[in-house]
């Protein structure tokens, strides 16, 4: 099973759940999709799907994937990490009004420099990442430090 989430915040990504329906409903991904779609709009007609779920619901289905695809929530991508599952990035882009700005362009860039996950920008090359990552040799995500590791870590510490 593919797992999407897109988080809590007020934000849609249509998007990336329109993208993820149309794969469905074309088989041309043979895998199960379930999707917690947020605050999108768009409601798919092709996969299972919940607007959200509580945190024992969610580690859950991080637990029950193959794959996690979700958008560049740091907690969300480091919580797939520890659990050693792969993970596609497919980061909010504000031209699209997923975000007010593209901070999490970069947040996807850090955490794919490092090979820790596969970053992709362009929801229509989905298939192409989704089969890159059964064979991507995706690398633990280790905390070394580093500018955009520091303020993110600072920024999560806020919330323990």
């Amino acid at each position: 099973m593919i797992f999407v989430t897109l988080g809590t915040q007020k934000f849609q990504m249509n998007r990336l759940v329109k993208a993820i329906d149309e794969l469905s409903e074309k088989n041309v991904v043979p895998d199960e999709f379930f999707i917690q779609t947020g605050a999108s709009t768009y409601k798919p007609k092709h996969c299972k799907y919940v607007d959200f779920m509580d945190s024992k619901e969610y580690a859950k289905k991080i637990q029950e994937c193959d794959l996690l695809i979700t958008h560049a929530g740091v907690g969300t991508i480091i919580t797939g990490k520890n659990a050693n599952k792969p993970v596609i990035v497919v980061p909010r882009l504000s031209e699209f009004g997923e975000h007010v700005d593209d901070h999490q362009k970069e947040i996807a860039q850090a955490f794919s420099n490092k090979k820790c996950v596969l970053s992709c920008e362009n929801v229509e090359e989905l298939p192409d990442y989704i089969e890159k990552s059964k064979t991507f040799d995706f690398k633990p995500y280790e905390v070394k430090g580093g500018n955009v590791e520091d303020i993110i870590l600072k920024f999560m510490n806020m919330f323990e």
